[in-house]
């Protein structure tokens, strides 16, 4: 895949066209494994599923929406208007979880960051000192991702989440097991 090439003189001056790109999934990666949109009546410009999973890979690898939009060529608007349609929530959640793999490269990034330097103006790191508020921003920004396991009581969406997986499993091997006539009984008896 080729993504654009710088324009500006300046680095501190590079948009998210020129942003730092991290590795793509690869195919194989569960990350691309969603059920994607599938229109009902396909066009010449429809996002297909295979541009579908190429804008996540993008996207996992950038972080950056519109940069992801750029790569396959289509705009954001039309992006975001497929993602609400009824019937792409498999590309929804593996639009959100991209972002987080974004984010997640970010944090690696910060961290690489405070243990090596490169607070101020540094040529050989490419950190300016203008930035690091936004990187602060961004980390803290970065814990809406995580769910502290303590606040995980009966009520929150996760446990009722995993609430309602236990009990389906637990009625499906009930069922599963249950003698299915009174011949059944009495040779399980």
């Amino acid at each position: 895949m080729t993504h654009p090439t710088p324009t500006r003189k300046i680095a501190r001056q590079a948009t998210s066209a020129v942003a730092h790109i991290g590795e793509e999934p690869e195919a194989d990666d569960p990350l691309l494994a969603f059920a994607p949109y599938l229109h009902k009546q396909p066009r010449r410009n429809s996002i297909t599923p295979d541009l579908q999973r190429r804008f996540v890979a993008a996207l996992a690898a950038t972080g950056i929406v519109k940069q992801a939009a750029l790569s396959i060529g289509k705009s954001i608007e039309a992006l975001y208007k497929l993602r609400a349609q009824p019937g792409a929530e498999g590309f929804a959640e593996a639009w959100d979880l991209a972002l987080r793999y974004g984010a997640e490269r970010l944090e690696d990034c910060g961290l690489e960051r405070a243990l090596k330097g490169g607070f101020d103006d540094d040529p050989v790191s490419g950190w300016g000192g203008r930035g690091n508020g936004l990187l602060i921003y961004l980390l803290n920004r970065r814990s809406a991702f995580r769910v502290d396991e303590r606040e995980i009581r009966p009520g929150h969406p996760i446990y009722e989440r995993i609430r309602a997986e236990v009990l389906a499993e637990a009625k499906g091997e009930a069922l599963r097991t249950r003698p299915t006539s009174a011949r059944d009984c009495d040779r399980a008896g």
